[in-house]
């Protein structure tokens, strides 16, 4: 806890698309999700809003559009995101009732989700972001929030991707021009 008595009114962590559809990617689950949970905890001690954003479509997904590719293929392989049940939270990192869960329809959390809106109404400009994957949610709601003028923090270890190369492209290289890149533990011992 800071001993400067530091208040984080204008922060928010993210966790995005830590739902049952994209922890089956995950190569140890559960160590990803006891990290996440370290940082929803924390969060929570320093005051942080904590608001998770899942991808999740309504029955026969009519938000995808024919013409994009990846969103088509989930739609024509029916991975069931169509499904409330699988874009569901793990019980070991369950919202509160003070959280907010919002459901997003394409890679941005951004993306048809008023997360845009819910930030503005409560002035937030800092967001901390965690999520899987690196190379999709995460990689598209850090730009759209830079190009937002958002501060942006990702925990690197709070972020997981298929692709190991990807993932550590994409924190040494690319990441690092637009948010401050920290570890779960780090993050913890600034708040």
């Amino acid at each position: 806890m800071a001993t400067n008595h530091q208040t984080y009114a204008d922060t928010a962590l993210l966790v995005m698309d830590v739902q049952k559809h994209t922890i089956k990617s995950l190569k140890d689950p559960n160590y990803y999700i006891h990290g996440i949970a370290r940082a929803i905890a924390g969060a929570r001690k320093a005051g942080i809003p904590v608001m998770y954003v899942v991808v999740g479509f309504r029955a026969g997904y009519p938000e995808v559009h024919p013409d994009n590719l990846a969103f088509s293929n989930i739609k024509n392989t029916n991975v069931g995101l169509d499904d409330a049940a699988n874009y569901a939270i793990p019980d070991a990192i369950a919202p509160k009732a003070e959280d907010l869960v919002l459901i997003k329809k394409r890679f941005s959390a951004f993306a048809g989700s008023g997360l845009d809106l819910i930030l503005r109404a409560r002035q937030i400009r800092h967001l901390v972001m965690a999520g899987i994957s690196t190379s999709g949610v995460v990689l598209s709601t850090l730009r759209e929030a830079s190009d937002k003028d958002f501060k942006i923090t990702v925990l690197a270890d709070g972020c997981s991707d298929r692709d190991d190369t990807v993932h550590q492209v994409l924190m040494e290289r690319v990441f690092p021009r637009q948010s401050l890149i920290i570890t779960i533990d780090d993050w913890l011992s600034l708040l």
